[in-house]
């Protein structure tokens, strides 16, 4: 029985080193990353946002095109008004008036639209971001990736449980390669 005693205490003295040691060395328990850093580092965010800002630039040319074409009337209607009958001026107030009205009218459908195109964009981009961490997770065995946005739902974590690097970079080189 004595004989038995040594092996079996050196073997649990084996084994509680190695569990020390694995608990010491294994990967944090909770992990997160900085949405904020995903959004501004991810480079497809980059180039949607230029697509986003071209588009937004051409519909935003096209309103003033209109408010200058619509300002021009309103000038040449305050230059010949004082030789227009009473009949006339109505009519061209009426006319500028309805003309003022769809100028407003298209420009609050463009301002919708690209409010709709930023969200749309915006989206897109998130949704990459989530499907790759979702991968990312499973691969590498998380349990859990916590989402940090800087508004308070991660007060402190220490550096070793960021992936945010990680997954960024791995983000970008699946982006580049398609």
């Amino acid at each position: 029985m004595k004989k038995l005693l040594l092996p079996l205490t050196v073997l649990a003295l084996i084994l509680s080193v190695c569990a020390l040691g694995w608990s010491l060395y294994s990967r944090p328990e909770l992990v997160y990353v900085d949405v904020n850093k995903l959004l501004d580092g991810y480079k497809r965010s980059e180039t949607e946002r230029e697509k986003f800002k071209e588009k937004a630039a051409l519909l935003k040319a096209n309103i003033d095109s209109l408010v200058t074409g619509w300002q021009k009337e309103l000038k040449n209607y305050e230059k010949e008004r004082e030789t227009m009958s009473a009949r006339e001026l109505k009519l061209k107030q009426e006319l500028l008036s309805n003309k003022q009205q769809q100028v407003n009218n298209y420009q609050q459908a463009i301002q919708r639209q690209i409010q709709e195109e930023d969200q749309k964009m915006t989206q897109t981009v998130i949704n990459d971001i989530n499907d790759y961490v979702k991968d990312f997770g499973k691969r590498k065995g998380y349990r859990i990736i916590f989402g940090a946005s800087g508004s308070g739902n991660i007060m402190y974590a220490s550096d070793a449980a960021d992936l945010t690097e990680e997954i960024l970079d791995g983000l970008n080189r699946e982006y580049e390669g398609k």
